[in-house]
Order: C-alpha cells, then structure tokens, then sequence
C-alpha cells in the first residue's frame, strides 16, 4: 500500500526541499491549516480534516472529515489514526514542528507512537530528518552535518554508536542528560545506531 503524508500546519519555509521527498502515489491528510501548503507542495490532498479553528481559506473539493472543536486528539493525531483505521503502514509527517512548542512536542510523539505500533515513520522539517530508534539498527550517511540521539521516553540501554566523530558502545541515554546530541559522521563511513532497550529519537540534521 502506498505511503501516508500527514501535512500539518507549522510554518515550511523549503517547499522545494519537502517535495523532493514526496512520492508520486503518496496520500496526502491535511490537517486544517496544514491546507496552506498545498500550493508550495503542489500536491493535491486526497483527505482534509480538522475543525479548522486556524484555517480561514476555501476547503477543497476533496473528502473532508470535520471534528469538533473540544476533543481529546489534536487534529494531527486525528489523522494518524484515520490512516492507521485505513490500513497504512508507512508515514511522512511535514508540517508538525516549529511554532507552538506544545504542539511540536506533541507532534513528535507520534513517532513514537507508530514506532510502537510497528509502522514506518519519519518526521520532516528545513533543515532535519526525524525518525525512532528501537528495534532495528538505523544507517545514516554522510550527506548529514550532523546527527543526534536524544530520550524522550524513559532509559534507553545497550545503545551502539559506529562510524561516527564520538562512537559509543553498549551506552546509557536517559531524559535527564542529552549527550547524545551534535554527532558527525566520519568522512567516507555510513554511521550506524543501534538500541537494544528502549527508543531514542534520531535527529538527522541537514547542511
């Protein structure tokens, strides 16, 4: 089955570096401001929802889902859950960080919840790839300036750090203590991460 695009609305500043990572027979959710972004996309969306509280412009003539304003999902979770309810198993998130950083924050942790569900996911902003480190070691290759790990949910143990400026093996990353954070690839290697307890959230970030 095709990828999911969830599109929300924070602020996009490089249209041009988003749609490089669109793919033809993605399916796009706006979710209600996340309409903005059609044009500087130039995608069509196949599903609009949201009880559009903060955004002002015509809706498409696409199929639309309308919540209420008092709810327990923000719109953004509204739609993940929509596209899990339609069987997707592969999301890109765009659109979800910067601005309110109670939304971000919020935001971001649905990588973690698909990530616990077992779904592929990824996370876009400017200037950074986001995506969870858990089961499965993740590779990162030398187009990135930088990478980094950080805990978002608990103690992450047995973490293996190779191919990279500060290497790390069968380490200990909690909350409380972010070391993890401005690594290198080494010039020439593919870095390698892996986690054999817990999850981190990797930050992939560009030049």
């Amino acid at each position: 089955m095709e990828r999911c695009v969830i599109i929300g609305g924070a602020d996009i500043g490089r249209y041009e570096h988003i749609r490089g990572y669109l793919r033809r027979d993605d399916f796009y959710i706006c979710c209600d401001s996340g309409l903005r972004h059609r044009a500087g996309l130039g995608i069509t969306p196949h599903l609009a929802v949201g009880d559009f509280d903060s955004y002002e412009g015509p809706r498409p003539a696409v199929e639309t889902i309308v919540l209420p304003r008092e709810k327990d999902d923000t719109d953004t979770v509204f739609a993940v859950k929509e596209a899990l309810a339609r069987g997707f198993e592969s999301f890109l998130l765009v659109g979800i960080a910067g601005g309110r950083l109670d939304h971000t924050l919020a935001n971001l942790s649905l990588l973690l919840m698909l990530d616990g569900l077992g779904k592929a996911a990824t996370a876009l902003d400017d200037w950074s790839e986001l995506e969870v480190v858990s089961r499965r070691p993740v590779q990162i290759d030398g187009r990135y300036a930088y990478f980094s790990l950080l805990n978002l949910s608990g103690i992450a143990r047995g973490i293996t750090v190779t191919g990279a400026k500060y290497p790390l093996s069968s380490a200990e990353i909690t909350c409380e203590y972010p070391y993890g954070v401005s690594n290198e690839v080494l010039p020439g290697h593919t870095a390698e991460v892996s986690v054999a307890q817990g999850r981190l959230l990797l930050v992939k970030v560009l030049p």
